[in-house]
């Protein structure tokens, strides 16, 4: 796939990614339209997501994102990155269906065949970003290489790439992911600062119900799975985003002896967000596949209906299956 020459002859292109935006997803998403700005300069192009979460102020156009999805009707060319495009937000999965060419950049092993006319999607590479830096590296256009990177690029993509492989730690690192970041820090920013305030720091709110999430944790299946929700009204009480939840979840699976966890909180009323962090005895996505979820083999979420109880029951067969196959 060559970015350049599917953007040719655009005149509008439109770019997007899932609903509740992660670091990969914030990273590639910007750094795709950062480029497209360059190879397709008489082409109006909008960059689409849910929010501009505070924790991403270091990209640098991040006000340009369009929360608002104001845009009707289909673009000449509509990327979508990091999910399928039904994980999208449902106006942006409408203008993706009503779009002359729909491209998917992906690494969701759910969404391995991809949904647009072109996919870029391989579930063995740890991050959208990753499959973003290769686009633009290897893009034919008139362009050097040096003129194709900037800083301002090269930060988006190594943001994206350090939250969905935990700086590097998880298994979904590969040698091309190391040779990758080692060519984006060698532009001009402060890539230790960067891993530590948006990987690492957490507000005092953050940590407040980290804490309690860990306080009010259950651990079941013989201690190898844990559980932790946390309600709206505590939500409501801290006066938090769920953008304040991230983390917590792997900090569940950090603990001692658990195999697999799962982290919940809730949406409305009976229902709820649901996200699992494993090790190799659990694959997660195979875990929330049967309730319409996706994801990764050591992480993935769903969305589930019912009492908090019936949600964690019905998961429990699925995780205590695998459990007993692979002990």
């Amino acid at each position: 796939m060559k970015l350049s020459s599917l953007v040719a002859n655009a005149k509008s292109i439109g770019v997007s990614g899932h609903i509740r935006p992660d670091g990969d997803c914030y990273g590639s998403t910007m750094a795709l339209y950062l480029y497209l700005k360059k190879i397709a300069k008489d082409a109006d192009i909008l960059l689409m997501l849910d929010s501009k979460n505070e924790n991403m102020r270091d990209l640098k156009y991040l006000d340009e994102i369009d929360t608002e999805y104001a845009h009707e009707g289909g673009f000449d060319v509509f990327f979508c990155l990091d999910c399928s495009y039904d994980r999208m937000n449902e106006k942006a999965a409408k203008m993706f269906t009503e779009s002359k060419l729909t491209v998917n950049i992906d690494h969701h092993i759910t969404n391995a065949g991809g949904s647009g006319m072109e996919n870029y999607c391989f579930p063995e590479v740890g991050s959208a970003s990753e499959l973003v830096y290769e686009l633009i590296k290897n893009d034919e256009n008139s362009l050097s290489y040096e003129e194709r990177m900037d800083t301002d690029i090269a930060l988006a993509l190594y943001i994206g790439i350090i939250h969905d492989t935990g700086v590097f730690q998880y298994s979904n690192t590969r040698p091309e992911t190391l040779i990758a970041a080692s060519e984006l820090i060698r532009f001009d920013f402060d890539f230790p600062r960067i891993v530590e305030e948006t990987f690492y720091q957490k507000t005092y709110v953050q940590n407040q119900i980290m804490g309690r999430a860990m306080l009010e944790s259950v651990r079941f299946l013989d201690g190898r799975c844990i559980v932790s929700c946390v309600d709206k009204r505590t939500m409501d009480f801290y006066e938090a985003v769920p953008a304040d939840l991230d983390g917590i979840v792997n900090q569940l699976r950090n603990i001692k002896g658990v195999d697999c966890a799962i982290f919940m909180y809730e949406l409305g009323t009976f229902k709820y967000k649901v996200s699992l962090r494993t090790t190799p005895k659990v694959d997660a996505a195979k875990a929330v596949s049967a309730f319409g979820g996706g994801g990764h083999a050591r992480a993935a979420g769903c969305t589930m209906e019912g009492s908090y109880h019936d949600c964690v029951n019905n998961l429990s067969k699925y995780i205590a299956k695998q459990l007993e196959e692979n002990n």
